[in-house]
């Protein structure tokens, strides 16, 4: 007998999140990103349609801006996951904490063949493409511009994302 207290959902898990963590940051390697650039992109990766990028993978819903005030402490989380399982590495400079993807990161992408993970790592190149060398104060007018329904503070620190190396 499954014991259901147990049972770790797999929708917005800390396995979902991680694994885009990871494809986002393979898509950057050798960038580095902060916690708040991939919580930002964590979200952004999904809806890229929004940002005027390819097709959203996820539906239009009108709740999905609420989706940025929960996001940071679930990429934390992740990330620390993915860490575990040595598919991210941390690194530490003057500027704090960020993440790269680890070597074994790109045979790990490599693997995911199906539609939807194919569409998701040419959404996290779209991405940081497009997004990931702009400074913080860039970042958030571009996600001001283009998304200006939106608001651009969603952690309860009010952290913004610092530049990636």
């Amino acid at each position: 007998m499954i014991d259901r207290s147990e049972v770790i959902g797999l929708f917005n898990s800390k396995l979902e999140t991680g694994t885009r963590a990871v494809i986002v940051l393979d898509a950057a390697y050798p960038r580095t990103l902060d916690l708040a650039r991939l919580t930002w992109f964590d979200h952004l990766v999904v809806h890229t349609g929004d940002a005027g990028g390819p097709p959203s993978l996820h539906p239009p819903l009108p709740e999905r801006t609420g989706e940025l005030l929960v996001r940071r402490r679930l990429v934390e989380d992740s990330l620390t996951l993915m860490r575990r399982v040595h598919l991210v590495d941390a690194v530490a400079d003057e500027h704090g904490v960020s993440f790269r993807a680890s070597d074994e990161a790109a045979p790990f992408v490599s693997l995911m063949r199906t539609e939807y993970a194919q569409a998701l790592k040419t959404c996290a190149k779209w991405l940081v493409d497009h997004f990931a060398d702009l400074s913080a104060e860039e970042l958030a007018r571009q996600v001001e511009h283009r998304l200006d329904r939106w608001s651009v503070e969603f952690s309860s620190d009010g952290a913004q994302p610092s530049g990636g190396s």
